[in-house]
């Protein structure tokens, strides 16, 4: 995770900026005279905003922005309302299971809503929020939100220069065909017995089951993605709750040390979310263990009721997507290896436009959505290269595939590099290696087939300067690994996907 790339630093900024909107949202909120519940909830709406609005443009961002309170504010009321109508306040946290992951047929905006109003409810379970607090709530989340918003698009525009979080595009279909129907029933199945299970654990802390069935279902499709998540998220909670253990419990919900870590926490969480979900859910628990301190309830039992309530969720959420409408990985595999393919295409293009003089041509957000790309790839191939996968031959094409796009991605860092130094100059070689580039590309993403990689290329003129020279060197590299991926994803049955 450490040596993770990081092109311009986009994972460090975002991290960054977040922990500056959250804590700002905090200090409103406490500026305002809200109580320490109401805090938080403004925290965790902050959180929220900067972590599942993830669309395209600017404008779209703003938009879901806007809309998050008309998915949080009526969860909220009803979930305070209910809190002690056991069965109704069940009963209306899995409709909003249901359709919170049903919401994501309308992209990223239905599945930033859908989390919005989940975690709402939620929240509501933590702090043991009654309806006498529903007023102060709504305030801090206005509040949060606006703090947010203001880091975001006005202090601090990140967006304007780099792409949006890889949050799985809706897949075709109508009916039970249709891979959010199928989600949504498998996921509301499986909070269903998350929650009867985690209640016979605990009548006042069962709500982490339900959160860890429903997190990992967030940003998976397939079964294998989701087996892989679960055992992933057990793992992130067990070794947070180690660290908790020896971090959270001495400091008893000391007010300055806690806060200085949550904010390394949430540093944590957008740091390692795009690349590892294990550290994820390491930062998440050891979050969660300072706000018990902070609310003065944290002591070791606390902390392992929380590892058995993952547990049942992660047990949960793997038995549902067995059992209950699966969704096979095969055509996810597809889909994300010819983004990331794509992707390399577009970055070539981009420095190429870049050093033929085009100052709008642009190759970092390209490379830095690449990046975004092969993270889901390798989710997606997750379950093919994991140490207890038995198919030994789709293994080793897997992790050949992911070795060679890894290698692709150096080649366009290094390219983008290049065409960012103004003194570079315009190999007259580099047009028809680049052209080369796209047409293998176009090879491997196209069941029409076209131009391979190592179809001749037109006469080149002569060498330009070094950095030219450079730039060649970086296409003439991806030439070579578009050729060598041509055999691993070829590779019958169904190239490499695997049928899980």
């Amino acid at each position: 995770m450490f040596v993770a790339p990081d092109p311009g630093l986009v994972r460090f900024k975002n991290a960054f900026r977040a922990v500056v909107g959250i804590a700002l949202a905090v200090a409103l909120a406490e500026l305002a005279g809200l109580s320490l519940t109401a805090s938080i909830t403004g925290g965790l709406a902050a959180l929220l905003a900067l972590f599942t609005v993830t669309d395209a443009t600017v404008h779209a961002q703003r938009v879901t922005t806007l809309l998050l309170p008309l998915a949080g504010f009526p969860v909220l009321a009803v979930a305070t309302a209910l809190h002690d109508l056991t069965p109704l306040r069940d009963l209306a946290f899995l409709a909003v299971v249901f359709c919170g992951v049903y919401a994501r047929r309308w992209g990223p905006r239905g599945h930033a809503l859908g989390v919005f109003a989940f975690m709402n409810f939620f929240t509501t379970q933590f702090l043991h929020a009654v309806p006498s607090q529903l007023p102060e709530l709504f305030a801090a989340v206005v509040i949060a939100l606006a703090a947010a918003g203001a880091v975001r698009f006005v202090l601090w525009p990140l967006e304007r220069r780099t792409p949006p979080a890889a949050v799985p595009a809706p897949l075709p279909g109508v009916g039970l065909a249709r891979v959010t129907t199928r989600q949504a029933i498998q996921a509301a199945a499986a909070c269903a017995v998350a929650l009867g299970i985690g209640q016979v654990l605990s009548e006042d802390r069962w709500y982490w089951a339900v959160g860890t069935t429903w997190w990992i279902f967030v940003n998976t499709v397939s079964r294998g993605e989701t087996l892989v998540r679960s055992f992933r998220r057990v793992l992130g909670t067990v070794i947070g709750i180690a660290i908790g253990m020896v971090v959270a419990i001495p400091l008893d919900g000391a007010a300055a040390p806690t806060a200085l870590l949550v904010a390394l926490c949430v540093f944590g969480i957008f740091y390692t979310a795009p690349v590892s979900y294990s550290w994820m859910t390491l930062s998440v628990t050891v979050m969660a263990g300072l706000l018990y301190g902070l609310l003065g309830v944290l002591d070791p039992a606390l902390l392992v009721l929380r590892f058995e309530e993952t547990a049942v969720g992660a047990v949960c959420a793997a038995l549902a997507v067995l059992l209950i409408l699966p969704v096979t990985t095969h055509a996810i595999n597809d889909v994300w290896i010819q983004r990331a393919l794509r992707g390399v295409r577009a970055a070539t293009s981009a420095s190429l436009g870049r050093l033929s003089g085009d100052p709008d041509a642009d190759p970092s957000p390209h490379a830095a959505e690449l990046e975004l790309h092969l993270g889901r790839v390798r989710m997606s191939l997750a379950p093919l290269v994991h140490p207890l996968s038995p198919f030994r031959g789709r293994k080793a094409r897997a992790r050949q595939v992911l070795a060679l796009l890894d290698e692709c991605a150096d080649e366009v860092r290094g390219l983008a590099a290049v065409a960012a130094d103004p003194a570079a100059g315009h190999d007259a070689r580099l047009a028809a290696a680049c052209w080369r580039v796209e047409a293998a590309v176009e090879r491997l993403t196209s069941s029409r087939g076209g131009p391979g990689a190592g179809e001749e290329a037109p006469t080149a003129t002569a060498a330009g300067p070094a950095a030219g020279q450079a730039a060649l060197g970086h296409v003439s590299g991806l030439e070579k690994l578009l050729a060598a991926l041509d055999e691993p994803l070829r590779t019958p049955p169904g190239s490499l996907l695997v049928r899980s």
